[in-house]
């Protein structure tokens, strides 16, 4: 097998993996909460705490990447992830909250350490169908949660899920050992690590090109649609549509694998078709179109009808993640894609800061989470109009 190949195949299993672990907790939302003694609606704080960490981490992941390696830097991200989900296990407020953080900060360096390998052994002419197939396991993690966790919280016990999900990432840790001799031949070992440069850097680097920033920015909004609908879909299913939560569970494993689907095929249109900007254009009116349609599903009497929407809805929300990132990537400066990676995903991982505990604050004063959905109309069209007026940056 390839080298390329090789890196392939490990990084979309960690990415897999540590989604995995993110989604855990939401995936099982009303019952964790039932435990707490706290509402629903307050799993966006916790998608907020772990996105708050991943930002941080995102930022500092560029030069840890080229000092230790990329594949060094996965171990720890998969260590990190499953000491947060462990913790997340301990029935208390504070212990979800710091597992929250841990599995942000574990989350953070995974995808600035993938582009680091992958920018160096991919062609250029395949960055947006290889990046989107490493995506992949995003929506392939989150599918795995929703099939997973509310089956295994069925039969033993939500607290053992839990640990069932941390020992996975932590043998897969384990497992990529062998690859540090091969992959991580690039390291740097007189590479500086400092807080505050390394929190800066990427930064600047990113809002020093205007390509750079209107991707950070156009991911900032894409973000937003992508967690609050990974994030409240159960709830949403369970609470407004009268689901149980093995079959709401189910459901956002199908808008996951949907998403799955939409981010080989919208890397392959954006490589051989479209061009990357008009692709992240056609998106955006995807998500808008099934944000309108999402608040009057439950006065159908049609389930396929009900997963032909989410599927679309989450082919599209979930599904630009690696024609962005392919695209960062191909503006950042050479040897800089790391580092690029890690400023624009900052950006990416603000939205997610921001988007749910806002969208969780919406349906909870509407009373309705499909109403809630209705309102990422406007960031979708926010990315549209970023994407038209600035279409001539892109070289």
């Amino acid at each position: 097998m390839s080298s390329a190949s090789v890196a392939l195949a490990a990084t979309l299993t960690v990415q897999a993996l540590v989604a995995m672990c993110l989604l855990t907790l939401p995936v099982v939302a009303p019952t964790v909460a039932g435990a707490l003694g706290v509402s629903a609606a307050y799993v966006g704080i916790y998608v907020a705490i772990a996105y708050a960490g991943a930002m941080t981490a995102s930022l500092l992941a560029g030069a840890a990447v080229r000092r230790f390696g990329a594949i060094r830097a996965s171990q720890a991200g998969l260590a990190l992830c499953a000491a947060g989900v462990a913790l997340c296990a301990v029935e208390s407020l504070p212990a979800a909250g710091l597992g929250a953080l841990l599995i942000g900060l574990g989350y953070g360096p995974i995808t600035p350490a993938s582009s680091h390998l992958l920018a160096r052994t991919t062609p250029a002419h395949r960055m947006s169908f290889v990046f989107s197939v490493k995506q992949t396991g995003v929506p392939l993690g989150g599918a795995m949660a929703g099939v997973v966790v509310p089956g295994l919280a069925d039969l033993t016990g939500w607290q053992w899920a839990f640990l069932a999900v941390a020992l996975a990432s932590a043998l897969c840790a384990l497992a990529i050992q062998p690859l540090c001799a091969s992959l991580d031949t690039d390291r740097d070992r007189t590479q500086r690590l400092s807080f505050g440069n390394g929190l800066a850097g990427p930064l600047r680097l990113v809002f020093s090109r205007r390509s750079l920033a209107v991707l950070a920015a156009v991911s900032f909004m894409f973000s937003i649609s992508q967690m609050s609908l990974t994030t409240y879909l159960v709830t949403y299913l369970h609470e407004d549509l009268g689901m149980g939560l093995i079959i709401a569970g189910f459901t956002l494993a199908v808008a996951q694998a949907a998403g799955v689907g939409g981010r080989l095929l919208w890397g392959y249109l954006s490589d051989r078709l479209l061009g990357p900007v008009r692709m992240l254009a056609v998106l955006a009116l995807l998500i808008a179109i099934c944000a309108a349609a999402t608040p009057f599903l439950g006065k159908v009497d049609s389930p396929a009808l009900v997963i032909v929407v989410l599927s679309l809805f989450g082919s599209s929300a979930v599904g630009w993640n690696g024609v962005y990132l392919a695209e960062v990537a191909r503006q950042a400066p050479a040897g800089q894609a790391s580092v690029a990676t890690g400023g624009a995903l900052a950006m990416t991982f603000l939205g997610v800061v921001v988007g749910p505990p806002l969208f969780g604050l919406i349906a909870e004063s509407i009373g309705s989470y499909g109403l809630a959905y209705a309102t990422l109309l406007v960031p979708a069209g926010i990315c549209l109009f970023l994407l038209w007026s600035n279409r001539q940056a892109f070289r």
